[in-house]
């Protein structure tokens, strides 16, 4: 076996899920998806409520890991319920912004269901890692981080400041 592309960790933002009363899918999709489709291995995964300091705490955990995790995902809390910040708390943690890499997802997931536009997920760089927010349903979170894989190597390649891109 290879060793993987990157390292990456998944958080799943939600109430019913973190307290036990709904059972987390989405995280086990993404997981899924890194581990088999994108050559990147999941190294670390949490579930937690939508509280917008906890969501800020659990990112920079593991921005400060060693050996350093690549990527981080969430899948939750970027729609417009009043209790979804999961953008708000990546924003306070990224400290270079990526708008185009979520324009890209949600324009390509958009051939698939108008209701893509409705996702506030951003991406961005936070010390060394790259954070990607994804919607909270399997389906979409699986679908957006697809819809990016086509650049997402590269780019943590080039966060990392590799030189042979290739």
């Amino acid at each position: 076996m290879s060793d993987p592309l990157f390292r990456c960790a998944v958080l799943t933002v939600s109430d019913r899920a973190s307290r036990g009363e709904y059972e987390d899918k989405s995280g086990p999709a993404l997981v899924a998806f890194i581990n088999t489709k994108l050559g990147g291995l999941v190294a670390q995964t949490a579930c937690i409520a939508d509280e917008e300091d906890l969501i800020v705490q659990q990112f920079n955990d593991w921005i400060g890991l060693s050996p350093t995790i690549d990527l981080i995902l969430s899948t939750g809390g970027t729609g417009l319920s009043p209790r979804d910040r999961t953008p708000e708390a990546a924003m306070r943690v990224i400290d270079r912004p990526h708008a185009g890499l979520m324009e890209m997802a949600r324009h390509r997931t958009s051939e698939i269901t108008e209701l893509a536009y409705l996702s506030r997920g951003v991406a961005g760089a936070a010390r060394g890692s790259l954070i990607v927010t994804l919607p909270g349903s399997p389906k979409g979170a699986v679908e957006q981080i697809e819809a990016i894989g086509s650049v997402l190597v590269h780019a943590l390649k080039t966060l990392r400041g590799d030189r042979d891109l290739h």
